[in-house]
């Protein structure tokens, strides 16, 4: 069904559903919006302007949202060939980038903890519980690196090589 077929208010309530299911999960509300619809697009993929248009917001909306959206590598940008205009794309594996892009940042955090650990001394109790802290955090690493590898061989079962 192409995008013009579509009930454009049903597509609107489904994109402010879904965007107040993320500012739930705590993304911020402007960001979670421009997600939402830019996952609802058959092209997977929007300028600016058709953005601001359906979400009624303005340029600097979405361009606050997208630059959060693509530090977060939840889209990315593309130039229009031929324009100066970018368009803005989600991909289907944007939650493996994203939490991807969070394994690194738990691995920083673990690099603290160590580090509060030597400091505090592991028989303190606030150094123990450093320690606790920096064993979760070891663990989720583990856990994310061997689920991702998991559902990579899934999603070529389920997709293949198509791009989403």
């Amino acid at each position: 069904m192409s995008e013009t077929a579509r009930d454009a208010e049903a597509v609107s309530r489904f994109v402010e559903s879904f965007a107040a299911q993320l500012v739930e999960a705590g993304m911020t509300r402007m960001p979670a919006r421009v997600f939402a619809a830019l996952l609802s697009s058959d092209e997977g993929s929007m300028t600016s302007a058709e953005l601001g248009e359906q979400l009624r917001i303005s340029p600097a909306a979405v361009s606050g949202a997208v630059r959060y959206l693509a530090q977060t590598h939840m889209v990315s940008r593309e130039r229009e060939p031929g324009s100066r205009r970018e368009r803005y794309r989600v991909h289907g594996d944007q939650w493996y980038e994203a939490l991807t892009n969070r394994e690194a940042l738990i691995k920083r955090w673990e690099g603290a903890l160590r580090e509060g650990v030597a400091s505090l001394g592991a028989s303190t109790p606030a150094g123990r519980r450093m320690a606790e802290t920096l064993a979760f955090f070891e663990f989720v690493e583990g856990e994310v690196s061997a689920m991702m590898e998991r559902w990579r061989v899934h999603r070529q079962q389920i997709f293949g090589d198509q791009d989403l």
